[in-house]
């Protein structure tokens, strides 16, 4: 007992060596909790300062970090206000644009279809241009207001991450590392009152220990001594019966009778002092089984000071890399206020530059202003003008002007004609007059002069006659050949007049269904013939040009769909190589794959047949593989096919899958599932659902892991 009392003292004193560790460990971990506690501090109060200076850089006033949100959400409202504003704009301007259009083509008013007079129509097309001006005018204004309110709120905007991290770390960071500042606070001095009380229990421990070497002599004899007693009893008793039965001793009774007295009062001294270490050990046993539990307590908070304190040297380590960052930050600080000062002279140089743009600007737009006032001043002019033009142009004055033109012009050359025919008669006049005075002999002699040409007109006339006669009847060779020719002629001339009596006759009745037509379009069904005809006719052309790019469309769109098919045939028939190669455990077959064969000359209907490679060969799986084969070939194409088209949708179920598949590949299939829930699992809407009777492929697939929910079904008798 004394031996395991050392032992047990040795061990409560490696504790207490352990414990004091723990709290030392814990004194760090507070240490750090503090510097922490700290520095979140000052980063609050940094985001603070810099959310407060951007928002009076903005403003222009003195804000605080509190009304950020409240300033954030005006920002939107009034961005929402500006927007709509334009958009009710915008909507205005598109309704009122075709109304000019409208009152021009139907000459009515748009909104109550009152019918216009012209002046109503010049009246209402300048006023709806007035209004088209002005809304333009406001729509470019409401467009910069707009532009600059979703500016702001944009750069407030901006600012949502910083004053979130604000929120964050005030709400959240601090408080928490306050709580476990207190937690730590709590665990460190639990654990120095733990401390002080192994230190106490090992101090009654070691007194113990030292009262039980003590005592340790004393007992070892006592038991000697009990050990010679039993002895002794039993050579008395040997020694009475020997009496009692022979009636013979060496001594006499007296002596025998004085020796057992005081073997007697020895035996009673040590049975006394037997019974008072027994109950020393009594009580030294319920001590030691006392100190066991505690040692039990405490062994477990080494284990846990022991955590701690492994907390601690790493709260160390990061504490001396913050401590880094912290001087490397100072620095950066240190230059960025060194590089802090020509940024704000700069910055007053750009807003003195800015107030006298501003400045030019506003001059530029007085100007501006005042020349869109001439302009408006010249469109109503030219508005005017234009109604003129237009009125000249309804009333055909165009053709009139063109057909005076054309009369003036003929007028002027007959007016010219009239002048050189009158100067011809003046000169003729003159030689009369002149030729007057001799009028008798000139008569005469004109008279002469006539008869001679008339004469030697019809000479000359009878002579070129003659001749050609001549020619004639040497061409024709005599009369019988004229004659012939002359009964030639008159055949045609027969034949001609009877075809133009016939002409005559189809002409009448082309005149006749021309006026009984012309009589037909004046009727309601041919109203508008013409227009009806052109709007039919572009009809028809828009359908045509509309079908020939329908048709090129439909050819892209078969081409797109083919190379489409192609490309996810690959993809899948890469996966569905992966798959099999990470599942199948057999030797047979390499890796299976899925051909596609269009039918027919078009490309919208295809055939798939699934085929096995096995080293150079490849064939077909119908008829070919075994049925776990089978199952096992399904299941590796649908899971290719949902990796493939079902990324939206992301549900997977599977009934049974482990039918007619040995262990080994049941195993490789879990394996795979496993790595797609591996894969999917930072996926939001990925499920997979499997209904199996295999316990052993459930748990596999991670039945304790990975599933959200786990039903067991069981039949009963209802």
């Amino acid at each position: 007992m004394a031996r395991a009392l050392v032992m047990e003292f040795d061990d409560l004193s490696s504790k207490s060596r352990e414990a004091e560790k723990e709290v030392n460990m814990l004194q760090m971990k507070v240490q750090e909790v503090n510097n922490n506690l700290s520095k979140h501090r000052k980063d609050v109060d940094s985001k603070k300062r810099f959310i407060e200076s951007k928002l009076e850089s903005m403003s222009q006033q003195s804000f605080t970090i509190d009304s950020y949100p409240k300033a954030l959400d005006s920002a939107k409202e009034k961005r929402d206000v500006q927007k709509s504003k334009y958009n009710i704009a915008d909507g205005m301007r598109q309704m009122f644009d075709p109304f000019e259009r409208v009152a021009r083509a139907h000459h009515v008013c748009p909104c109550c279809e009152r019918p216009f007079s012209a002046e109503e129509e010049d009246d209402f097309v300048k006023k709806q241009r007035v209004k088209a001006a002005s809304s333009a005018e406001h729509m470019k204004v409401l467009a910069v207001e707009s532009s600059n309110a979703d500016s702001y709120f944009q750069q407030l905007d901006k600012l949502r991450m910083v004053f979130e991290d604000y929120l964050k770390i005030n709400r959240e960071t601090i408080p928490l590392a306050e709580k476990n500042l207190h937690e730590l606070t709590e665990e460190l001095d639990q654990k120095s009152q733990a401390f002080d009380d192994v230190l106490g229990i090992l101090a009654q421990i070691k007194a113990d220990k030292e009262s039980v070497e003590a005592l340790l002599q004393p007992v070892e004899t006592a038991d000697r001594l009990f050990q010679e007693i039993q002895t002794w009893q039993k050579q008395v008793d040997d020694l009475e019966y020997m009496l009692d039965s022979r009636g013979q001793g060496v001594r006499t009774m007296e002596e025998i009778q004085t020796e057992i007295n005081g073997l007697q009062s020895t035996k009673d001294g040590l049975h006394n002092d037997l019974e008072n270490l027994r109950d020393e050990q009594r009580y030294m046993e319920n001590d030691l089984s006392n100190i066991q539990i505690r040692w039990h307590t405490l062994r477990e908070e080494k284990v846990k000071a022991a955590n701690t304190l492994r907390d601690v040297k790493k709260a160390e380590e990061e504490l001396e890399r913050l401590a880094e960052e912290k001087i490397q930050l100072e620095l950066d600080e240190k230059h960025l206020s060194e590089a802090l000062g020509p940024l704000s002279r700069e910055k007053e140089k750009f807003l003195t530059d800015h107030n006298d743009l501003k400045v030019k600007l506003n001059r530029e737009y007085e100007e501006q202003a005042e020349q869109k006032r001439n302009y408006q001043q010249e469109i109503e002019t030219l508005l005017k003008t234009t109604s003129k033009i237009k009125e000249y142009y309804d009333l055909k004055k165009g053709d009139k002007l063109k057909e005076l033109q054309e009369k003036k012009s003929l007028s002027e050359s007959q007016l010219r004609n009239c002048d050189t025919r009158k100067q011809e008669i003046l000169a003729e006049l003159n030689k009369c007059k002149d030729l007057m005075r001799n009028q008798d002999q000139l008569r005469r002699n004109i008279e002469d002069n006539l008869n001679y040409r008339k004469t030697k007109a019809e000479v000359d006339e009878l002579a070129s006659e003659i001749e050609s006669l001549e020619e004639k009847i040497l061409k024709i060779g005599g009369i019988s050949a004229v004659e012939s020719e002359l009964v030639k002629i008159s055949q045609e001339r027969e034949r001609l007049l009877s075809e133009l009596n016939r002409n005559h006759g189809t002409m009448a009745v082309y005149q006749s269904n021309i006026s009984k037509n012309k009589i037909d379009l004046k009727q309601a069904q041919y109203k508008d013939i013409d227009k009806r005809y052109f709007d039919q006719l572009i009809q028809l052309k828009t359908t045509e040009m509309a079908n020939k790019d329908l048709d090129r469309y439909y050819n892209a769109l078969d081409k797109a769909l083919m190379r489409f098919h192609t490309m996810k045939m690959e993809e899948i028939n890469k996966i569905i190589r992966e798959l099999w190669q990470q599942t199948y455990r057999g030797q047979d077959i390499d890796y299976i794959s899925i051909h596609s064969d269009s039918e027919g000359a078009g490309t919208r209907s295809y055939s798939y047949r699934v085929l096995m490679q096995t080293g150079d060969a490849e064939l077909e799986m119908r008829g070919r593989c075994s049925a776990g084969q089978k199952v096992l070939a399904s299941l590796i194409i649908r899971l290719a096919l949902a990796e493939t088209f079902c990324l939206n949708c992301g549900i997977l179920a599977l009934d049974e899958p482990t039918t007619n598949l040995d262990g080994q590949n049941a195993e490789s299939l879990a394996a795979a599932l496993l790595r797609i829930v591996e894969d999917r699992k930072g996926q939001e809407n990925f499920q997979l659902i499997v209904i199996t009777h295999d316990e052993r492929f459930a748990q596999l697939i991670g039945q304790r892991q990975h599933a959200e929910k786990y039903y067991r079904v069981a039949k009963d008798d209802q």
